[in-house]
């Protein structure tokens, strides 16, 4: 069972992951992981641990920081620094395919998908005898609603 970003996963897919690769199923692990489900997006780990804490109390930082470590381990969820800050948002895994689109202005983070990262991995493989583990690739840049704002208050 391959788990990426684009649709929920359930706590029971994740206790299958984790029984299956010999490690247990913990309250602080489901609630870590229910959390960045129900953000769908890019959470710092204060983020979300102050989301964990909402509804778990008992779960504290190192309970988060463990959990996603783990998580990590096992492929299911990356890390990425995005936009032009060393600030580490984290996420449930995705295909290399998918790659970020950061707003300079708002900092709003969408993933898109296309051939550019296949077409990287490619030449890094042919030309350069290379051979990617993963591929990040962070574009910075404005989005469609700040562009059409600042152009707004240009002609406007």
């Amino acid at each position: 069972m391959e788990l990426y970003a684009g649709r929920v996963y359930s706590t029971d897919e994740l206790s299958y992951q984790l029984r299956l690769k010999g490690y247990r199923v913990t309250r602080p692990r489901q609630a870590v992981w229910r959390a960045l489900n129900d953000a769908q997006g890019h959470l710092t780990v204060e983020e979300l641990a102050g989301r964990v804490a909402q509804r778990h109390p008992g779960v504290n930082l190192a309970s988060v920081y463990r959990s996603l470590a783990l998580f990590a381990q096992l492929d299911l969820v990356r890390e990425s620094r995005l936009g032009d800050t060393d600030v580490t948002r984290w996420e449930i895994a995705h295909p290399d395919e998918h790659f970020h689109l950061v707003c300079d202005v708002c900092g709003r983070v969408d993933h898109h998908a296309g051939d550019l990262v296949a077409r990287v991995v490619d030449h890094l493989r042919s030309r350069h005898r290379f051979e990617p583990r993963s591929v990040e690739l962070t574009v910075a840049g404005r989005c469609a609603d700040c562009t059409d704002q600042l152009a707004g208050v240009a002609t406007g």
